[in-house]
Formats: structure tokens, sequence, C-alpha cells
């Protein structure tokens, strides 16, 4: 099977006719890497923590060419973060992003949240409809994470649209070429923050040391292209798909509405239902694999569904019913294993303001439109709507 239109548009429904016809089922990528896409949940918590998967991004990048037939190039600049590599170099950076990444951190960003999506709102609130992606669900996670990081205002429509690109399924050339801007913008402000060190993330993952152990130059850009992408693009995404999946199950927002108590627990059922990663990020076999009957060859590519592996119904009952009271523990929206998403609480803290806020300022919030004529993004990685158009008193 090639991953195309209907894969964006309907990932849900791929999946489980993949799951029904096997563990493990080779398809194409929408740019031509083969791979092997695993649905199932039991499958796919085993394989998100097995260390006979790999995420090398330059043993990845070796193993592409060799498929395509090419001449292997250097691995992108970008690509080289924690999220592509394997212990101990993951350990090492791992460790060094969570001296400055903390949950203290985190939690004391509430107020500034909180004050971000009311500004936000009361803009919303001058007219009678708006997008919810363009008004709330894109700005508040950008405006977050480059506050938390340190990037200058000016900067993040840019950074916000260099973004977009890189997860897309764009054409190559249009990919290579939003990475090298971003690169050299990213290298730039890291060696202005070494210079003079300013209040933020940046500058405190530019300064910190483990055992007189430091980011070098080429770590640190990569690692501030890794938080500054997956810190607002998970969200932009969890928020929309959370405000969709509410309006298209009205019981269950009566009931949010009736017990605000149920905001986190409907959070992680959010997250559960129609999370905002597709696939997770690459890996491949280190040796032959076993997956139920199917034998993954060394050097084969592995691609696993967390929105698939979130709607199995051997692990979560009627699946495709939308609870916000459900027992959700174990979902894998933020993956599985080491490399579980490193902004995770981030993430929830951002979407129960959001939504929170949200239904609190307008009582009357409607779909404008008809759900089936929404379109979602053309990403194999991150699962979102492209709008959200909603009117409200």
């Amino acid at each position: 099977m090639k991953l195309g239109e209907e894969f964006f548009q309907s990932p849900h429904a791929v999946a489980e006719l993949l799951r029904s016809e096997g563990p493990a089922r080779p398809v194409t990528m929408p740019r031509g890497l083969k791979a092997w896409l695993v649905t199932g949940y039991a499958d796919a918590r085993a394989l998100l923590a097995d260390p006979r998967l790999s995420k090398d991004s330059g043993k990845a990048h070796e193993l592409f060419a060799r498929q395509a037939g090419v001449t292997s190039a250097e691995t992108p600049a970008l690509a080289r973060h924690m999220l592509n590599s394997d212990p101990p170099d993951h350990t090492r950076l791992r460790k060094l992003v969570n001296k400055a990444f903390t949950a203290r951190t985190v939690s004391r960003l509430r107020p500034r949240i909180e004050q971000i999506t009311d500004d936000l709102l009361d803009t919303m609130a001058g007219a009678d409809s708006a997008d919810v992606m363009e008004k709330l669900a894109s700005p508040l996670p950008i405006t977050v994470i480059c506050e938390l990081l340190g990037v200058p205002e000016a900067d993040r429509k840019a950074f916000s649209g260099w973004s977009n690109t890189i997860l897309s399924a764009a054409a190559a050339g249009e990919i290579q070429q939003a990475g090298f801007l971003m690169n050299g913008y990213l290298t730039s402000l890291i060696e202005a923050k070494r210079e003079s060190s300013t209040e933020d993330l940046l500058s405190d993952l530019a300064h910190v040391s483990e055992n007189g152990d430091q980011l070098s130059p080429g770590e640190l850009v990569a690692m501030a292209f890794l938080l500054l992408v997956a810190g607002h693009e998970t969200t932009v995404n969890l928020i929309g798909n959370g405000v969709l999946a509410l309006l298209r199950h009205p019981d269950q927002l009566a009931k949010l509405r009736s017990d605000p108590e149920l905001l986190p627990n409907a959070v992680e059922e959010i997250l559960r239902y129609d999370g905002p990663i597709n696939l997770a990020t690459l890996r491949f076999a280190l040796e032959p694999v076993k997956v139920g009957d199917v034998e993954i060859p060394e050097g084969g590519f592995v691609v696993i569904s967390l929105l698939g592996a979130n709607r199995d119904g051997e692990r979560f009952p009627e699946p495709e019913d939308l609870d916000i009271t459900r027992a959700t523990g174990g979902h894998l929206a933020f993956g599985h294993g080491i490399h579980y998403c490193v902004g995770a609480p981030l993430a929830r803290l951002e979407a129960e303001i959001a939504i929170g806020r949200l239904l609190a300022r307008f009582d009357d919030l409607t779909l404008v439109g008809d759900p089936g004529e929404l379109r979602w993004r053309e990403s194999t990685l991150v699962h979102g709507l492209e709008t959200l158009p909603v009117r409200f008193r």
C-alpha cells in the first residue's frame, strides 16, 4: 500500500484495515521509502521500547540511500538530535536536556499560558465565528515555546512556516530549503545566546553541563530544532483535534461543561481517541525482528501507528467512542520507552488551559459546515487539521 491522500485524510480507517490484515504490513511512504507498518497496540508498545530497533539517523540515512539506489549523502544537521539517536548518545543528550527542561519549568508557565490564551480568546470574541486553528491552536503553542526558548517575536512567523514545510509531504527540495533556513537561523540565535546569556531555555541549554559535559554547537542547534518543532506542533494538533472531537460528540461536550474537573481526563481521552502524532518517527531493525507471524528483516524500516494502536479494541473497549470518563492509562500518543516525549507535560498543560478556557468563554460553540469537508494536513508524522471553523455566541 502507498501511503498518500487516503492515509492523510482517513488514517484511522487505513490503520483498522491494515490491523485486520496482520501485525505488520509492507507500505510505501509518500516519498518512496519502503517500510513495515505496525498498527496493533501490544506490538506497537513493545516495538517502541525494543532495543533491536534503532533510531540512529546516520545509519538510517545510509539504508535509505541504499534502498533508493543512490549515493548516500551526509545526514542533515537538524536530524542529529536525541530523537534520532540510540544509547549511549541518547542517554547523554536526554540527561542534559532534562536538567533544563524540568517539571518546575513547565508548572511555572501556567499563569503566562493562561494570559496568552485569554488574549487570543479576546480577539476571537469580536466576531461570531473564527478558525480555531488560526486564532488559538496555532498561535498559543508557538508563542509559549518561543518565549520559553527565547526566540524573538519577530521571527516566529518564519519559524512556524519552516516547521510546517519540514513536517509536510512537500517536495524534497522545499523541505531541504526550509531546513537550510531554519538551521542557519538557529545557529545564529544560539551563537548570540552563548555570547550574551538571557533568561530562557536555549541559554540554559547552551551552558548546562553534567560532570563537565556540554552540548556541542551542532548538538545544541539540533536540540533547539527538536524542542521548537515538537514543542509546538504536538500541542497545535492536540488542541485542534480535541475541540473537533468534543464538537462531534455533544454528549461528551455537555458532560465536560457540567463538570470541568473532568478536563485533565478529557485531554487524556482526546490523546487516545485522536492524538496529534500519526506515525512515530522512523526506526530500522538491527537484526531480524518477529512481529507476530511476520519477520521484519535486518535493515528493514519500521513505522508505528500511534493512532492505530490507540484505537485497538483489544486494548481499549469500544475504541471508536469518545468517552471523557474512560480509564485512558497506557495510551501511546506521546510514545513509549526511552523516546517518550520530553514535552508531554507542557502539551497537556496547554491543551487543558486552551480547551477549558475556550469552552468557558463561549457557551454556544458549534462547528461551521460539514465535518466531512474538513481537511487534514498532508503528513505521515503529525495528525492535525488545516482549518477548524466554528461559530459561537
